[in-house]
């Protein structure tokens, strides 16, 4: 595929962010870490961030009725931006124990930006990408981000070893500058929204184009349960498996997570170099994906050798991206470009509130059956996904 010098614009860009994102959270949690000595409140910063993405996903429609897609998209960079040179000069002249709150405000805030970039990003890639090549661009932009998750977090640990935290700051800093150049390359594109809405009625567009789209209402319904069944992969779930389930040491928890984003890698680039397959067998992968899934997540959940357990991580990555993917392009296809936004603000609204309420009542589920049964619900859960797949087939089938 002939990359579309916007979309590759935006891809470099949003990398760039990202790439940064990862080192702006490892240099604030070893921040908090070092100031509090408190697991804890280094562990409140990733529920700080779903809280404010929550909350963006609800408002971010409001924005889209005032704004151009190019502008928000970068303006929010901008203001990260900003808001981080700020935090790096309150952390350098004003920080202390007594005011360390503070970080967690700017957090917060920088989590609800993202929160409005994110349904914007994924929105515009059908504006700058041929019907036809959209199979592509997905696989692309989600292999390009699966190489970030995976060596953006070892090298920002790494980056911890040479400098500080603000140091790591400053430098994060120059990663957003640099996206905000490249980002200011891309073109604006033809997004019109009606600007005398009443407020209701912006707020709400995007569930009245799922509820008007029965395909979409079976995505969402799928993606409920999804998020639901995908707590189960938190940082601190894996870990009490590694540690009560394998009976080994915690590297194994790296390791596992770590075959997990590898396996998601290995989908995404299968994708890329077989996007015809994917665009012809779309209702077979996204079927086939969930009920794979399941089954190996239930396998997961019962294994107590930890070899098996990291090819079965393994493998549920490769078969969740080869289901993500094409049901990424599903959804794309499925209503007109200029809705696609608020779509996917309202989809993410299930998604982060779901996600959020889900990851405070895992631990307590863990604690209550077992850390091998919340797996085993987990796959149950990916199951009724592929049950509700098997039942659209016919929605499916002609997107």
């Amino acid at each position: 595929m002939k990359l579309n010098k916007n979309f590759l614009f935006l891809m470099l860009g949003q990398s760039v962010a990202n790439i940064g994102d990862v080192f702006y959270i490892v240099s604030i949690i070893s921040m908090l870490y070092q100031l509090t000595n408190s697991a804890t409140i280094s562990a409140f910063v990733p529920f700080t961030i779903t809280t404010a993405m929550f909350v963006s996903s609800i408002l971010t429609p409001l924005a889209i009725g005032k704004w151009r897609l190019k502008t928000l998209l970068l303006g929010s960079q901008i203001a990260k931006t900003i808001l981080l040179f700020g935090l790096s000069f309150f952390v350098l002249f004003f920080l202390h124990e007594a005011n360390y709150y503070i970080i967690f405000l700017v957090i917060a805030v920088i989590a609800f930006l993202d929160g409005c970039s994110n349904p914007i990003l994924r929105a515009l890639v059908p504006y700058y990408v041929q019907q036809d090549q959209l199979v592509k661009a997905n696989s692309i932009a989600e292999t390009i981000t699966q190489l970030i998750q995976i060596g953006a977090w070892l090298v920002g640990g790494l980056l911890l070893l040479l400098m500080s935290p603000i140091q790591l700051v400053w430098l994060v800093i120059v990663f957003f500058v640099l996206s905000c150049i490249l980002l200011s390359f891309i073109q604006h594109v033809n997004h019109v929204e009606e600007q005398d809405q009443k407020l209701w009625i912006q707020l709400t567009q995007g569930w009245k184009s799922i509820g008007a789209t029965p395909v979409l209402k079976k995505i969402i319904q799928m993606d409920f349960l999804e998020t639901i069944a995908g707590t189960v992969w938190i940082a601190a779930i894996v870990y009490v498996f590694v540690e009560q389930a394998l009976h080994v040491g915690e590297q194994w928890w790296g390791l596992i997570n770590g075959a997990f984003f590898v396996g998601l890698l290995v989908g995404s680039l299968f994708c890329v170099k077989f996007p015809q397959v994917v665009e012809n067998y779309m209702y077979q992968f996204i079927f086939l994906g969930a009920l794979l899934c399941s089954l190996l997540t239930i396998l997961f959940g019962t294994t107590s050798h930890p070899l098996i357990a990291l090819i079965l991580s393994a493998g549920i990555g490769i078969f969740g991206q080869l289901k993500n993917i094409p049901q990424q392009t599903v959804i794309q296809r499925s209503v007109p470009t200029d809705k696609l936004v608020t779509v996917y603000t309202s989809m993410g609204t299930v998604t982060m509130g779901v996600f959020g309420v889900s990851s405070l009542c895992i631990g307590i589920l863990a604690d209550l059956v077992g850390v091998r049964a919340v797996f085993v619900i987990s796959g149950l859960l990916l199951a009724a996904v592929s049950l509700i797949a098997f039942k659209s087939k016919s929605l499916l089938m002609k997107m």
